[in-house]
């Protein structure tokens, strides 16, 4: 283990145990190197970004502009995504090893000022953070001259106020520069244009915890880890129908049944697992037929489904998957910022239909037609939020159609709503629906 080696040893939040446990021996032989030859390191080292969207942190890194100018890094610690929290964890029991991260990472990018943004639910994340931080300034590991280099780095910590659409970056440097938290219309890229329009680099919590431990064994040695398009470990938070949740560190590359059975213990006994969410509520939905797949950025990818942020949300056969699919929906029409139209009116639309399905008011061509809106939503919004939603609601209604359809029949009957009582055109409809 990396990132978790060292997690439950009493008092890691502390400077004095960090540095007993080789706490910011990687900083003092990064500042040894010269910024090109760190930024060399992060891109043999793989390591994709752990947020979500898997992007490699190198090439990241790569694409600010050379120069003297201002330029900032911004931590992501808005941990919203249902099902994980794992940065939680980090942040609260090993403050240092992020700050650490941040601050080779803003060396490699010659940023001078950089930002932690934790969601505002975090109070005691965020306090841990502030002590840490504190104490860091204090042995000069963040400030004026770094140990004594031509690297100064600012570094503060920025609460937030509630909001998961300030999880996706453009919405959080909004939320940073004291804007209401909408999304962005890209480009220009946070790279080129980002925090108070200067060049930013975003990463979050794991990925940036993860660079002292590049530095320390080397890019060659991390890249070994995993497989080659998904190099490393990765933290996956494990939650829902199984039987150990929390947080484990697995080699990016296992078989997911690994991790779901031999970490998490499996559902409950007498139960069988329906359908798991591999990153998160905004991933689609896999089957216990997808258990086998490795647990990796491109395997996901090609099973029709996302690693995401790395939260296994296992749900099993007790669950109603319109009652699942409904919580979903709500949850992100909810957090919708209503800035684009696709996301606004989709979401909302989405849970009515639902609603509709549950209340039996439905009929079963009303699943083509949501089908087919939740392709409409998809990549066609300002940022990710419609997508999010969609994409796991679209993968229900094609994975467990016939569930869908016995939903709505038996609302129907409860409801007394019989095919004699209702309208000719609709009959007409729901014979063709169901050819």
């Amino acid at each position: 283990m990396l990132l978790l080696k060292d997690i439950d040893e009493p008092g890691l939040n502390t400077l004095p145990v960090y540095e007993a446990r080789g706490g910011y021996a990687a900083l003092r032989k990064a500042l040894e190197m010269t910024p090109a030859d760190v930024l060399s390191e992060l891109e043999a080292s793989g390591l994709r970004g752990r947020g979500g969207a898997g992007f490699q942190m190198g090439k990241k890194v790569s694409f600010l502009p050379q120069g003297s100018m201002d330029k900032y890094l911004v931590c992501n610690a808005d941990e919203s995504e249902p099902g994980t929290f794992k940065d939680r964890e980090l942040m609260q029991k090993n403050p240092h090893l992020l700050i650490e991260g941040i601050v080779i990472a803003s060396y490699a990018a010659g940023a001078d000022r950089s930002f932690i943004y934790i969601r505002g639910e975090y109070v005691l994340q965020a306090d841990v953070l502030d002590a840490a931080l504190a104490q860091a300034r204090e042995a000069g590991y963040v400030g004026e001259q770094i140990l004594g280099s031509d690297h100064s780095l600012s570094l503060v910590v920025h609460r937030g106020a509630g909001a998961y659409i300030c999880g996706e970056e453009t919405g959080l440097l909004d939320s940073l520069e004291g804007k209401r938290g909408n999304p962005r219309l890209k480009p220009p890229f946070p790279a080129n244009q980002g925090l108070y329009q200067g060049p930013t680099l975003i990463n979050n919590v794991e990925t940036l915890s993860t660079v002292p431990a590049i530095m320390t064994m080397g890019a060659k040695q991390y890249a070994e880890l995993g497989v080659q398009t998904s190099t490393g470990t990765k933290l996956v938070s494990i939650s829902g129908h199984v039987q150990r949740p929390g947080n484990y560190e697995i080699e990016l590359g296992i078989p997911a049944r690994e991790i779901i059975y031999g970490l998490a213990g499996g559902p409950p006994v007498g139960s069988e697992i329906k359908c798991w969410f591999p990153g998160g509520s905004s991933a689609p939905v896999l089957t216990p037929d997808d258990l086998d797949v490795p647990y990796d950025f491109d395997s996901l990818a090609k099973a029709g489904s996302m690693l995401g942020s790395g939260a296994i949300i296992v749900v099993d056969d007790s669950t109603p998957i319109v009652e699942l699919a409904l919580k979903v929906a709500m949850f992100y029409r909810h957090e919708s910022c209503g800035k684009c139209t696709p996301c606004r009116e989709g979401t909302n639309w989405t849970v009515k239909m639902l609603q509709r399905i549950d209340s039996g008011e439905a009929t079963p061509m009303d699943l083509d037609i949501m089908a087919s809106v939740q392709d409409h939503i998809i990549g066609n919004c300002l940022c990710v939020l419609g997508d999010a939603m969609a994409m796991p609601i679209g993968s229900m209604i094609a994975k467990f159609r016939d569930e869908f359809e016995a939903h709505i029949e038996a609302a129907r009957a409860r409801a007394g709503l019989t095919l004699g009582s209702v309208p000719a055109d609709e009959q007409a409809l729901l014979a063709h629906g169901t050819s």
